[in-house]
């Protein structure tokens, strides 16, 4: 059997990557998946995940291709499952169709099962090539692989700035630094995360909705809001508006007096460590990860966000820069000291830039998968 040209993988492959990006935000716990059968060089099938408990990428291309399935080349953008879930073994089901070869962007990063996929598409005889556009499909799965390597959702900081690095005036003004096709592509970012978090402060300074609002409508992330000694009002937004999701208040509180009164308003409570007189971070995104959140969006102030970056629990920045400027005195996207020398300022990676409108999107990641 020949070879297949790396050109014709690659481009299946980038067709498999595409589809798995509609399932972004839909699918936790499982990852977004992406899949295309080709047949002499056409594709008679394709499928991503949709939704955990409804068939898989492959499913979904099995049933579209038929009997063209047969003989034919499966592009998948991660590795089959082996194991029985909510939804019998992918593997088993390529295996049944006769699919002749597949290839997989990238191994399962579960430790218990990785690679198993592969071995038993191999033992049934079929031929299978993994690490095609390998960088791509586990960026695609990223808060996947952190939570299984660390158990912590991925987190992504959101800010919106001036062009001289402003988020608002010297006397707090932010409205608006940035139109209305950026602030639209926001929502979009809410709704492919499994949580939203902002601080006490951008509450009781904005009284934000924290929901997902997109012409069609979007399921609406998680809303966590960072509060050490529970100063969110009670007729907050957060609390009235209505939402298919849940509020939750991080808080070193423990008087039962206290929160009940939120617990009465349907919010959930979460009590955290104390360090330095705040809830602990590490401890509120562990916590976190324990219920199955593996993707987090911070839209905080400067003192949330940096706090964050100081102790190094950001993994993503997307930064919206408005055609503006403030001049003089304005705030930064993250409080604190910061570095003193340039050599210990923090590099991004994998850099990406979109225009929306007048305004620039920028976004790149703070460390290596």
């Amino acid at each position: 059997m020949t070879a297949p040209d790396i050109r014709y993988l690659e481009k299946m492959m980038k067709r498999a990557i595409v589809l798995a990006r509609r399932g972004v935000g839909n699918t936790t716990p499982n990852p977004p998946v992406g899949c295309v059968i080709v047949r002499d060089g056409e594709i008679v099938g394709s499928g991503w995940h949709r939704k955990a408990g409804t068939p898989h990428a492959e499913v979904h291309a099995l049933r579209e291709a038929g009997e063209q399935a047969r003989g034919a080349d499966l592009f998948v953008t991660l590795e089959p499952c082996s194991h029985f879930g909510r939804t019998p073994p992918c593997a088993d089901a390529v295996i049944a169709a006769g699919v002749g070869r597949v290839y997989a962007g990238t191994v399962d990063p579960n430790p218990r099962v990785a690679g198993m996929g592969i071995q038993k598409l191999r033992a049934a005889g079929i031929t299978v090539r993994s690490g095609i556009l390998e960088s791509e499909c586990r960026r695609l799965i990223g808060p996947f692989i952190r939570q299984m390597a660390a158990g912590l959702p991925l987190v992504t900081v959101k800010s919106a700035l001036t062009l001289d690095g402003c988020t608002a005036t010297a006397t707090g003004d932010s409205k608006w630094i940035t139109g209305e096709q950026a602030r639209r592509h926001v929502h979009l970012l809410r709704a492919q995360h499994d949580a939203l978090m902002v601080g006490v402060e951008t509450v009781l300074a904005d009284d934000p909705q924290l929901t997902c609002r997109l012409p069609r409508g979007a399921r609406d992330p998680l809303r966590v809001v960072v509060d050490s000694r529970l100063r969110t009002p009670l007729d907050a937004q957060i609390f009235r508006v209505r939402s298919t999701a849940t509020t939750l208040v991080a808080t070193c509180e423990q008087d039962e007096e206290r929160l009940t009164p939120y617990r009465e308003l349907g919010a959930e409570l979460m009590v955290c460590r104390e360090a330095d007189g705040r809830v602990d971070l590490a401890d509120l995104l562990a916590k976190l990860g324990a219920r199955g959140i593996q993707s987090l969006l911070v839209e905080s102030g400067g003192v949330l966000a940096g706090a964050l970056l100081r102790q190094e629990l950001i993994d993503r920045l997307v930064l919206f820069y408005g055609a503006k400027l403030v001049g003089g005195v304005g705030r930064s996207p993250f409080a604190g000291s910061g570095v003193e020398k340039m050599s210990q300022a923090i590099p991004l990676q994998e850099m990406q830039f979109r225009r929306f409108g007048d305004d620039l999107m920028v976004s790149g990641y703070l460390r290596q998968w």
